[in-house]
């Protein structure tokens, strides 16, 4: 029983220092990089809808012929 107390302190000490490793990003980085990934969203969105849009009408266009 010894080997398995003595396994979960190694392994509780290794994750905590694991945890001091990690650099964490300022506030101002995170609304940055939020900033960014809502603006290529929606650019994205917009490009998709724009190409739906036009295979949706070519489509109806060859049909009416």
């Amino acid at each position: 029983m010894a080997k398995d107390s003595s396994k979960k302190v190694k392994w509780s000490d290794g994750l905590k220092a694991e945890f001091r490793k990690i650099i964490w990003p300022t506030r101002q980085d995170v609304g940055k990089e939020t900033g960014a990934v809502l603006v290529v969203s929606i650019i994205l969105g917009a490009i998709i809808a724009l190409i739906d849009f036009l295979a949706q009408h070519g489509i109806d266009f060859l049909i009416s012929l």
